[in-house]
């Protein structure tokens, strides 16, 4: 029980430690992993887009 109690102790003490980011931060960075997940998903697709055309024509 000693150990746990311990283990609460530790982790309250670090998490006052942590400096949170504000609203605007955390907003801005939302839109930033938002956008960066779009643009990789639109170019992932066009890849495979284009190289699914290149097989096909190669395999007719």
């Amino acid at each position: 029980m000693n150990k746990l109690t311990n283990y609460i102790q530790g982790s309250v003490q670090e998490m006052k430690k942590v400096t949170w980011p504000t609203k605007k931060e955390a907003k801005n960075y939302t839109f930033l992993i938002i956008g960066i997940s779009l643009s990789m998903a639109i170019f992932l697709g066009a890849l495979d887009y284009i190289f699914s055309f290149g097989l096909e024509l190669l395999l007719k």
